[in-house]
């Protein structure tokens, strides 16, 4: 028991040596660790000191070097500041010294020109007085004219108007009855003249290309029916549409003549329903007629609603559509006007997406760039114009309206898709065999015959036919008389010959027609 409790202390003793030793050697290696950290600390603090010193020469050099730099560049700007202010300030003495010249001549001119007033105010007023003593000189020899005479002026200048006035009339009334009785004898040589000038005539297989629809019937005994007893029903026809019926030797066909398309589609669809139906008299002719020109009025705005939803345009307003609708039956120039106006919506809009402009605006303008040639009254204006104030009226939007207005330059243009239309105008129209432009000469011509007759008071409707060689004038039987219809074609004979250009001769007819009607009730 001793020696385990000796060996227990030995133990103890020893690991406290152990332990005592141990915790100095630690201590030593701390203070051993720390003297190398330290040292280590100053050696980076020397060398951060080391580096700072040699940036900071760095950039004391560089930041000089940037100050030269900046200062060479500042002088050499000032220096051609300087020089440009130098040569405005010679500049502005030579413009001073220019001003000067010309305030001068002004002076010297105002002075030149002072004088020149002052002789033309003393021309003036001896013209003034020499103009009292005419005028003076003037109504003394009137007085002794009136002494002489035991007239006035005025009785007498209306006593000389009145008796110009009836010699005038008497030697009109005779010349044109020695006209009549000439013509009367004549009338052969006058008719070979006519046919002369007829197969001269240079434009006529235009015409007949533009202005003839063909009618095809079955058989030649529906002619005889068409033309009615002493040809009743085919005056009645051509009264009701307003073209020219021709019924010849021509098989199985009946050609319908006019230079207005929507007459001749009237003509050709009343025509198809009076042959289908077999009553054919003067009373169904215009019920046919009536309702005819009423659906093709329906087809026209249906027309023109299936362009708009083609071509992808919507808020037309309705005449507008009605318009579009009407350029089917019309042609410029020998192109059909609604396909003219589609192609140059389709090309506006490829170039205006080409272009990044507004494509909804340029198709838009595009379609109603032409609509002034379809007006109904067609008053004296470029179409262009015509077309532009229809569009303001139905509320398009102002870059369209200047589109329309300026494709002929009529108007200066001001909106991005203007020019787009011009030339897409002008691309559709320029291409091989897309127009002729006798065909709208021909057509005008026909119209200002039409539009010259109907001017005249008491004429209800008035048809070109013959190609132009006849005008057809219906008149208000209560209003003109019989020897008034007659005073009536000659009257406008002479506006035609005063006022037109054209080949041949035209033949006047003034149809005057009495209508007596009841009813049975």
């Amino acid at each position: 028991m001793p020696d385990i409790l000796y060996l227990l202390l030995t133990a103890l003793v020893a690991l406290g040596v152990g332990v005592y030793i141990g915790r100095s050697l630690l201590q030593k290696i701390y203070k051993q660790q720390e003297e190398d950290a330290r040292q280590r600390a100053k050696n980076i603090v020397r060398e951060a000191e080391i580096n700072a010193d040699s940036i900071k020469k760095d950039r004391i050099l560089e930041a000089k070097e940037k100050y030269l730099k900046m200062k060479s560049e500042f002088e050499e700007e000032m220096n051609k500041k300087k020089n440009i202010i130098i040569q405005n300030e010679n500049k502005v003495k030579q413009r001073e010294q220019n001003v000067s010249k010309q305030v001068e001549q002004a002076k010297r001119r105002e002075a030149e020109l002072d004088k020149e007033k002052e002789n033309l105010n003393t021309q003036l007023e001896h013209l003034k007085k020499r103009k009292e003593e005419v005028e003076q000189q003037h109504e003394e020899i009137v007085e002794q004219l009136e002494k002489i005479a035991g007239l006035t002026a005025a009785e007498a200048r209306e006593q000389l108007v009145e008796a110009l006035k009836n010699e005038a009339q008497s030697h009109a009334s005779s010349h044109i009855k020695d006209i009549v009785a000439q013509a009367k004898l004549t009338a052969t040589k006058e008719a070979k003249k006519i046919v002369i000038e007829t197969i001269q005539r240079t434009a006529a297989e235009h015409a007949i290309e533009n202005c003839v629809s063909v009618f095809n019937i079955e058989s030649d005994d529906i002619k005889g029916k068409i033309i009615g007893r002493e040809g009743r029903n085919i005056r009645a026809l051509e009264a009701a549409t307003g073209v020219e019926i021709i019924v010849d030797d021509t098989p199985e066909a009946i050609i319908i003549s006019g230079f207005d398309p929507v007459r001749r589609e009237i003509a050709r669809l009343s025509l198809h329903r009076l042959v289908a139906d077999g009553r054919i008299h003067p009373a169904r002719i215009e019920e046919v007629v009536t309702k005819t020109r009423k659906n093709i009025e329906e087809e026209i705005v249906e027309i023109g609603e299936r362009t708009a939803i083609d071509l992808g345009i919507h808020g037309l307003h309705p005449e507008l559509i009605k318009m579009v609708g009407r350029m089917r039956f019309r042609s410029s120039y020998g192109q059909n006007l609604l396909q003219h106006s589609r192609e140059v919506a389709n090309l506006c809009a490829t170039m205006a997406a080409e272009l990044g402009l507004n494509v909804k605006h340029a198709k838009r303008a595009g379609l109603l760039h032409d609509i002034g040639k379809v007006t109904p009254d067609e008053p004296e204006l470029p179409h262009a114009i015509i077309g532009m104030e229809l569009a303001k009226k139905y509320k398009e939007h102002p870059d369209v309206c200047n589109a329309i207005g300026a494709h002929h330059d009529e108007i200066e243009m001001t909106a991005m898709v203007s020019p787009l239309v011009q030339a897409c105008d002008a691309i559709s129209g320029s291409r091989p065999g897309a127009r002729r432009e006798i065909m709208e000469s021909y057509i005008k011509r026909l119209k200002e015959l039409e539009e010259a007759a109907v001017s005249f008071e008491g004429v209800n409707q008035c048809y070109a036919i013959q190609a132009g060689r006849e005008l057809r004038v219906m008149v208000d039987a209560d209003n003109v008389s019989d020897e008034k219809a007659s005073q009536l074609s000659y009257d406008i004979s002479q506006k035609i010959e005063k006022e037109m250009q054209y080949p041949g001769q035209i033949k006047i007819t003034v149809i005057r027609e009495m209508r007596a009607i009841s009813y049975a009730k």
